[in-house]
């Protein structure tokens, strides 16, 4: 029974069971102390004798403890246990075996034919070292040989390059003229420079006298042709150099050199800078991309070339940097100028990708001649280009908003509103001329959101353009100024928040041009204004610098003008701009009151019989105000109206009132002054502002309106004087706007303290005060 688990084994191939597979290799890691990478791991070696798996183990006494400590059926068991335990070591032993078997073979045929090379090898190592000891004996045999005759070998080589030497030297005329015919002045050079020292150190022997004076005189007119070709100065720059250093290898003064290379080099480099100048004349000009391009190619590439030949040939830096400054000026104002001449704000690319290439080729300057001013210079002029930009761009602006507030001028100068007469009796409805027509004109909020819109876009657009100059790609984005103080300072400031401030104070000018009819300025422009200012102290300033700050990463390292600031320089534009609307559209209402005033006979009138055409016309003209200010503002608060507002009947004209007020006007037998009782009257009413600010809602502006008007008519009234149906008229006039006014104003009770002003001085005017009855004011006013 004990071989059937390893007969099974036995016959099963290795590869079928992977589990069992790792279970052995682990197995052999464990029994070789290796852990999983490989490596030995020293194990503490466990000294108890009961260890089954340790190295002190001792059987009896294992024996021993297990009888002591187990029962009969737990000695069992562990019998039990050991069997298939052992079954199991003797399965995975097979294993091993059939697993290992082939690399058994395999190591042995290795290890036979390892033994077969070594012993060819060493036949081979036996045969080199015959051949090393033969060559040995050969070479010695030839030193022998050869020892006496060494010395004399020695000997003539070292007359053999003596007499090479002379050779040269006796040719060398012969070849300088030959360098010279073929104008090789390089290789003349090379050549005298080998045999210079020669000549001179045997210039006593008549012989070598000749050779010198024959090579001096070839040299003289070598130098004397190059001297001239350094005259001409037709060469290129590099052709230059090379004659110069020639010539400070003939030992010519290097001053003068010196002087005449810079001076040759300038007359180069002044042709360059001339060909730019054409570039700016009147003709059809190239594009400033095609001009920073030949600046770079030409002039630039060329005072880097001079630079590096001059440090080549020279050392004195301080005349290089006073000639590299000057012409650089020179080149910096040409392209100044032509940046100046950039004047549309249309594509911003080509620009800043001049200056880009401008900026970027400046640096080689750097590079070639550290502490020059030029490089420095080369980015003050992108920033000045720039900041000029940044101006421009601002006027672009500028120019936009104003021309849009031409343009809506324009289409509030069209008809648009018209009231008849009887929409107004019946209830203030308005009639829209040509409203479903096609050339319908806009209306104040389309205008507005046009408006609004238009600025909107072109700011965003005038961003992204002005984004180009810290684009990533770009050179000079990372300098220090278009990371901190272009973003903040140039673009924040200078661009977006004098754009914003810009806007209020101009909206703010229209307040300043007021006449008696409120100047030129339409009241419907001045009503849309002050809601744009109001809409950008809401949410627009906000949006737009966020804007700004997220786009150019705005790090606010300088004083910079808070939201909040420009937010209250808004609403206050907002609010002066509603004030004088209301001062404009007051004052014309009350033109038209104060001239049907004073153009009438009051003393001699006719007994009414009707509404006057001017009240008409200002309950028409409230109307209408109050559409258009709905328009574009909020309805408002309102006191709660009393439920017969509409038909409530004066009250100067009630009877108990009337007796009490009037009655000492007209009764002769009156207890009491009619002045005094009517101060008294005043000093117990609520005192009202007539130019008070206003709020933004309509109700607010309707009152302010209104409360003009109505203090216009009272000032009037007080300086006439009134007959018996004069005073009539008033009553019927001023019944007939309150049956329409009190619905426009906050609280009704103002327009009826107004119109009470006003009946009553005109009764205290009046030569013979007799108020017309009520039920025939209300006849009249009815009937229109």
């Amino acid at each position: 029974m004990d071989a059937d688990p390893g007969a099974d084994t036995a016959t099963t191939p290795p590869d079928s069971d992977p589990t069992r597979k790792r279970r052995v290799h682990g197995m052999l890691k464990l029994y070789y102390g290796l852990n999983d990478e490989g490596k030995r791991v020293e194990l503490a070696e466990s000294l108890d004798p009961c260890d089954i798996n340790g190295p002190h183990f001792d059987p009896e006494v294992y024996l021993n403890k297990l009888r002591r400590e187990c029962s009969l059926g737990e000695l069992m068991d562990q019998e039990s246990c050991m069997v298939k335990q052992i079954r199991a070591l003797d399965s995975d032993m097979q294993t091993l075996v059939y697993e290992n078997y082939n690399k058994f073979i395999s190591a042995t045929d290795t290890i036979r034919k390892m033994k077969n090379d070594f012993k060819k090898m060493e036949d081979e190592m036996d045969c080199l070292a015959t051949n090393m000891a033969a060559i040995t004996e050969f070479s010695a045999r030839i030193s022998g040989t050869l020892q006496d005759q060494h010395a004399q070998i020695t000997k003539l080589s070292g007359v053999h390059t003596l007499l090479r030497k002379l050779q040269f030297l006796f040719e060398l005329p012969a070849r300088l003229n030959k360098c010279l015919e073929l104008q090789a002045y390089a290789q003349a050079v090379n050549a005298h420079r080998r045999a210079r020292c020669v000549l001179q150190q045997y210039s006593h022997m008549p012989s070598f006298r000749g050779i010198q004076d024959d090579c001096h005189a070839i040299m003289d007119q070598l130098a004397q042709q190059l001297r001239q070709k350094f005259r001409d100065g037709g060469s290129s720059a590099k052709d230059l150099s090379e004659c110069v250093e020639l010539l400070l290898q003939l030992d010519e003064p290097a001053e003068e050199l010196c002087d005449k290379f810079l001076s040759h080099a300038q007359s180069r480099l002044e042709t360059d800078l001339q060909g730019l100048e054409a570039e700016l004349s009147p003709s059809p000009r190239t594009d400033i991309l095609e001009f920073i391009d030949r600046g770079c190619n030409e002039f630039v590439s060329n005072l880097c070339l001079v630079i590096a030949s001059y440090q080549e040939l020279f050392m004195a830096s301080g005349k290089l940097h006073v000639f590299v400054d000057a012409l650089a000026a020179r080149y910096f104002s040409l392209v100044e100028r032509r940046i100046q001449e950039e004047k549309g704000v249309g594509d911003n690319s080509l620009l800043v990708r001049a200056l880009d290439r401008f900026h970027r080729r400046l640096q080689a300057v750097a590079k070639l001649l550290p502490g020059s001013a030029v490089p420095s210079q080369g980015t003050e002029i992108v920033v000045r280009a720039a900041r000029e930009r940044i101006k421009q761009y601002l006027a672009a602006l500028q120019s936009f908003y104003l021309d849009s507030l031409t343009d809506i001028r324009q289409a509030l100068a069209a008809p648009r509103l018209t009231v008849t007469s009887t929409n107004v009796a019946g209830g203030g409805a308005l009639a829209r001329e040509g409203a479903t027509g096609k050339d319908a004109p806009p209306s104040l909020p389309d205008l507005l959101s046009n408006l609004s819109g238009s600025i909107l876009n072109q700011i965003k657009s005038v961003l992204a353009s002005v984004h180009l100059f810290t684009a990533k790609d770009i050179t000079f984005s990372n300098k220090p100024y278009f990371k901190g103080e272009f973003c903040s300072q140039g673009v924040r400031e200078n661009l977006v928040v004098s754009f914003i401030k810009f806007i209020c104070q101009s909206s703010r000018q229209f307040c300043e041009s007021a006449g008696d009819r409120g100047g030129s300025t339409p009241p419907a422009l001045l009503l849309l204004l002050s809601r744009l200012c109001l809409d950008y102290e809401t949410s627009t300033i906000s949006y737009i610098l966020t804007l700004t700050d997220e786009q150019f990463l705005v790090q606010h390292h300088t004083p910079v003008t808070p939201v909040t600031a420009l937010c209250t320089e808004a609403k206050e534009a907002a609010q002066k701009l509603l004030n004088h609307y209301v001062k404009v559209q007051g004052l014309i209402i009350s033109q038209m009151l104060r001239k049907s005033v004073e153009t009438r006979d009051w003393v001699n009138t006719i007994e009414p019989r009707n509404v006057r055409a001017v009240m008409k016309r200002v309950v028409e003209d409230t109307t209408s105000i109050d559409v258009q200010v709905g328009l574009l503002y909020e309805e408002g608060v309102r006191k709660a109206h009393s439920s017969d507002s509409s038909k409530r009947t004066f009250s100067v004209y009630s009877s108990s009132r009337q007796q009490v007020r009037y009655a000492p006007s007209y009764t002769p037998s009156a207890p009491m002054d009619t002045n005094l009782l009517s101060n008294i009257h005043k000093l117990f009413s609520e005192r009202i502002d007539i130019f008070s600010p206003v709020e933004f809602n309509k109700v607010s502006v309707l009152t302010g309106i209104i409360k003009i008007s109505l203090k216009t008519f009272l000032e009037c009234v007080r300086l006439r004087t009134f007959g018996r149906y004069g005073l009539q008229q008033i009553q019927v006039d001023c019944h007939y706007l309150q049956m329409y006014l009190w619905r426009f104003v906050s609280d009704e009770n103002l327009v009826h303290f107004l119109l009470d002003e006003i009946v009553g001085s005109a009764a205290h005017r009046c030569l013979d005060p007799s108020p017309m009855e009520q039920s025939v004011i209300e006849v009249i006013c009815e009937r229109g």
